[in-house]
């Protein structure tokens, strides 16, 4: 039998290992992304001397011969090398990025972004919140960009430091629930009925890290009783989060209930080490403008986003999105970079 002692000893050398090794596995992957960069550049300087592209295939299955065990050197993937360096390079803000996530996570977003401000959003997030390729590629197929930049809330005044830039990712500008099958004409008690009967979708569409506590969520006040229409929690953040549906337009006087909420759920159901609730307000529809003038008094934390029960592509945030400066304000902002 191991004495505590021993066990100890075993314990500590393993984890001695399991640091080396990932140690090692950086290193490798510094290294592995350097001879990437250092191919793609030499691949981009011959094109701009106009070798032709057949050059690359013949290149692909030079090094395919030579290294058989080295995966990496397909024709696609020179390709993407040189698209790599091009774009990175020609940018003063993304190059020095090249380092900071794998290069596999590199060409989800070389790939799937479209414009340069777009892939350091989620270069950096990807390093800040340590996102594996699967959630990444959920991110941006979530279009979690777009919704950072137009989504409605109070975060900033609200929140503190140490949570607040998560939270950002926690509530969209919008919500799309394609998988309930509702008719175009329906209440609110339809939309929560839907959502609870499909509450898997409904969850993987708010986010990872939301767990459900339950639908009209009981509180009671001076011998009367109140009722939430969806109550969350999210791991990540350490907070309740209320949830009103609305199948109307936004109303300024939505903003008072949920601070009600907000206030009771705060004193009488969060637990010590939790940090204060936050609510979000999901309507059909929203004038920012009221929605922004809403939000401004407000002390509590509150998003405010629409939905939609169909599956269109989002065009009108390409019409929506501020100026590339007051984007590059807002990453920064984010990311507390200079």
């Amino acid at each position: 039998m191991i004495k505590l002692s021993q066990y100890n000893l075993i314990a500590d050398i393993k984890q001695k290992v399991r640091s080396a090794q990932y140690e090692a596995l950086k290193v490798v992957n510094v290294q592995l992304k350097n001879s990437y960069w250092e191919i793609g550049k030499s691949i981009a300087e011959k094109q701009s001397e106009s070798w032709g592209k057949a050059i690359v295939q013949t290149l692909s299955k030079e090094l395919q011969n030579e290294f058989p065990g080295i995966s990496g050197f397909s024709t696609t993937n020179l390709w993407l090398m040189t698209q790599f360096f091009d774009e990175y390079n020609q940018d003063e803000i993304l190059q020095p990025l090249v380092g900071e996530i794998s290069w596999t996570k590199h060409i989800v977003i070389l790939t799937k972004c479209k414009n340069n401000q777009e892939r350091q959003f989620y270069i950096l997030s990807t390093k800040k919140f340590g996102w594996i390729k699967n959630v990444l590629i959920h991110q941006i197929e979530n279009n979690t960009f777009e919704k950072y930049l137009l989504n409605q809330t109070n975060f900033d005044i609200t929140l503190s430091e140490s949570i607040k830039n998560q939270a950002y990712l926690a509530v969209k500008d919008e919500y799309t629930f394609d998988f309930l099958n509702l008719s175009t004409e329906h209440s609110e008690s339809d939309l929560e009925q839907a959502l609870i009967q499909n509450i898997r979708g409904f969850l993987l569409e708010l986010g990872h890290n939301y767990s459900f506590i339950g639908n009209q969520y009981k509180l009671v006040l001076s011998n009367k009783e109140y009722f939430i229409d969806l109550l969350l929690f999210h791991r990540e953040l350490q907070c309740l989060v209320a949830i009103e549906l609305k199948v109307g337009e936004f109303l300024p006087e939505y903003k008072g209930k949920m601070e009600f909420y907000l206030s009771v759920l705060n004193d009488t159901i969060r637990f010590p080490h939790e940090n204060e609730s936050i609510g979000i307000i999901i309507c059909k529809t929203k004038d920012c403008t009221i929605v922004e003038y809403s939000l401004k008094s407000s002390s509590l934390p509150i998003g405010v986003a629409t939905y939609r029960t169909s599956e269109l592509l989002p065009k009108q945030y390409e019409k929506l999105l501020p100026s590339s400066h007051i984007i590059a304000e807002k990453i920064s902002q984010f990311f507390n970079t200079k």
